[in-house]
This record gives C-alpha cells, structure tokens and sequence, in this order.
C-alpha cells in the first residue's frame, strides 16, 4: 500500500503520540498487565486509522473525451439540477460524491483539459450533507475546458472533520482526466457541475471510486 504525501505530517505525529501516551503508560501502570496491553490495543488501532486515511492506491483510469469520471471514492449524495452562481451563473446539473473518513482521500480530475478558472474560499466548517456547505464551507473550485469543448466545474468542499483542503493546479494548467488534482484530509464532499441534460451514469446512494467510475457521458 503506497501512503500519500499529505500523509506524512500527520503519521509522524500520530506516532510521536503513540510514543508519550505508552511511555507514561509503563511509567504509572508496569505492575497492571492488562492496563498496558489495552493500551497496546487502542495505540495499534489508532495508528492503522490514521494510516488508512491517507493509502493511496494506484488507480488506471480509461481515458475518454466524452465521458466524465468520478473525482472522488465516496457515496453519490446529490443529482440534482441547480443554480451554480459562483462561475457559470445559470442552471447546472450538480452530482456531488460524499467521502467518510474511511474513504481514499485522494481528488481526481474528472476530465482532461486546460484549467481556465481556480480560486481557494476560506470559509465554515459545516458537516458536508448540510446544503449550506456549498456555498458557505471553505472549499476550492476547478473549471476545466475539457478536450470536448465543454467546461466542467469541480468542487472540494470542507467538513466538520475535514479542515485542510490541498490541491496541486492553477489557471491555464494542462490535466490529465484520472490525475490527482487535490486532497481533501479526513474525508468531505466534492461537487461536480456539467452542463443541464448531461447523461448521468450513476444513481443517488451508489459507491464510487475516483479514477474509475464513469458519472456521466457528453451527448
């Protein structure tokens, strides 16, 4: 299993942690054995979770100009046609991926192209099935004129856990449709505007992997 980047921080001070808690542990209880071994228990576990949040496994992607792919591993939780007011100013179909805490974290881009639009909103940290989280979480937005000649808007939004986005583009980079475009620490919600008729090729509540499942196809 590859660990990510973003991963290393974090691990290393998980371990650190797990370090001073079974040090003063063997300080304060050598004599209670099963005192210790609890404490051996919930260190391994804990390390493990920390662990899996940032596993970055290798995904090949089938690229293709009409279709649009997952950005995210996660939980499909909206598809619906919206208002999106920050870029396109008009009706948009929106799918959004949910990504729990057990989630790959990875972000990847749903389609390739060049990034004509990016800008970085601080903002709240509302839990990411709130509607509000949208609009009002710290969050990122991505449009890239894809290589079909349609522009996709791309969203990672923060959560109540998740409060550090990280992405690796900017305006009038070339991507490539499965590269990682971002990181979104301990799970959240990315959105997806394409335009209204766009066919969508998967259902509210299906699970998705990022890089691999298809969204929605271009007619």
């Amino acid at each position: 299993m590859t660990i990510h980047k973003e991963g290393y921080t974090s691990i290393a001070l998980t371990v650190l942690v797990i370090f001073i808690i079974n040090a003063i542990a063997h300080y304060f209880w050598s004599d209670h054995g099963m005192v210790i071994w609890a404490i051996y228990v919930l260190s391994f576990l804990l390390f493990v979770i920390v662990l899996q949040f940032f596993r970055h496994p290798r995904r090949v992607t089938s690229l293709n100009d009409r279709q649009v792919i997952c950005p995210a591993d996660g939980k499909v939780v909206v598809i619906e046609e919206t208002e999106e007011n920050e870029y396109f100013r008009d009706r948009r179909l929106q799918i959004s991926v949910f990504m729990s805490p057990v989630n790959v974290h990875v972000n990847r881009n749903p389609v390739s192209g060049i990034v004509q639009y990016f800008k970085y909103h601080p903002g709240k940290y509302l839990v990411a099935w709130d509607p509000k989280s949208s609009t009002d979480n710290e969050r990122t937005t991505v449009v890239v004129e894809s290589k079909a000649g349609i522009p996709v808007l791309f969203r990672q939004i923060a959560g109540a856990l998740a409060r550090r986005i990280v992405w690796y583009v900017k305006e009038g980079d070339e991507v490539v449709q499965g590269d990682q475009f971002g990181f979104i620490k301990f799970g959240s919600r990315v959105d997806v505007f394409l335009p209204a008729g766009t066919e969508v090729n998967v259902s509210l509540g299906d699970v998705v992997k990022g890089g691999i499942t298809v969204l929605a196809t271009f007619k």
